[in-house]
């Protein structure tokens, strides 16, 4: 069991893309926190990375909260669609949306690369289930969100502001961002809204996988940004707590249609990383 307050009791998540990363620990901070959590994606069976949509939701479990695991592969609309009817069906709410699901070991072939390296079917392949699976998702919850007053949190990055790994990546994460202004425009008046969250460096199980060197530092070097200790780097479950803190914040439509960095809302809201730090890329 968790030793979180259940500050979120009786509530009921669904977080995209939650079998490892991120979205993992998003899901487990909101299980932990007492929220009924369906946990989606593709991983039915452990492959080269750990994890799975059951691996996570029993652990959510173990935390005190209620995990649902539900195979979804997120360029399905019709797939999304039956996972929301399902959500309404077994619980009659929902509360919070999280659009997490994103392709990184993909994505991570293209990294510092210039836009004449980055092949078209990069642009498609990044928007589809970087940007448009979180619209759609957004579509289908919005009428259990808007009966909630409920919130959607979309997983973007600083790259929507600066450069960032490759010309395809800034332009998704700022029509991401774009993606989120609009949805809390069109939930204005209805009690619920939507707000983007900016992690910064975060240790997944794909960075996990970088060896340490000689003086038992794991650095990561991307190229054209710098170099990286990944032992300075937050873990998937920091951001998990920022989604708590906004989805327990009464005040949180002063929020809406913006972009937060993590480490800014750990300040504002007095939550920490698992070792106590407030870890900063910048």
């Amino acid at each position: 069991m968790s030793g979180t307050p259940q500050i979120l009791a009786g509530r009921v998540a669904v977080v995209t893309g939650a079998s490892r990363g991120i979205g993992k620990g998003i899901a487990l901070e909101l299980g932990a926190a007492g929220a009924t959590v369906y946990v989606t994606g593709r991983t039915a069976e452990p492959g080269r990375l750990p994890g799975t949509v059951h691996a996570t939701a029993a652990e959510i479990t173990g935390l005190g909260g209620t995990g649902v695991a539900v195979v979804c592969d997120h360029r399905d609309d019709a797939a999304v669609e039956q996972l929301f009817a399902q959500v309404r069906a077994e619980q009659g709410r929902l509360d919070v949306l999280v659009n997490n699901v994103y392709n990184s070991p993909a994505a991570a072939r293209w990294l510092g690369r210039k836009f004449w390296d980055v092949p078209p079917n990069a642009w498609d392949e990044t928007f589809d289930i970087g940007v448009r699976s979180h619209y759609v998702a957004s579509v289908f919850a919005a009428p259990l969100l808007i009966e909630s007053a409920g919130l959607i949190v979309n997983v973007s990055s600083p790259g929507a502001e600066r450069y960032m790994h490759n010309a395809v990546y800034g332009v998704a994460k700022t029509a991401l961002d774009r993606l989120t202004a609009d949805l809390a425009h069109d939930l204005d008046g209805t009690g619920a809204t939507a707000v983007s969250i900016w992690p910064g460096i975060v240790d997944t199980e794909l960075l996990q996988l970088v060896p340490a060197d000689d003086q038992g530092r794991r650095l990561v070097t991307l190229p054209g940004e710098g170099t990286f200790d990944l032992g300075a780097a937050e873990t998937p479950r920091f951001p998990g707590r920022a989604v708590v803190a906004l989805a327990a914040d009464p005040h949180r439509q002063s929020r809406a249609g913006k972009a937060w960095k993590v480490a800014d809302l750990a300040v504002e809201y007095g939550f920490t990383d698992v070792d106590g730090r407030i870890p900063r890329a910048d």
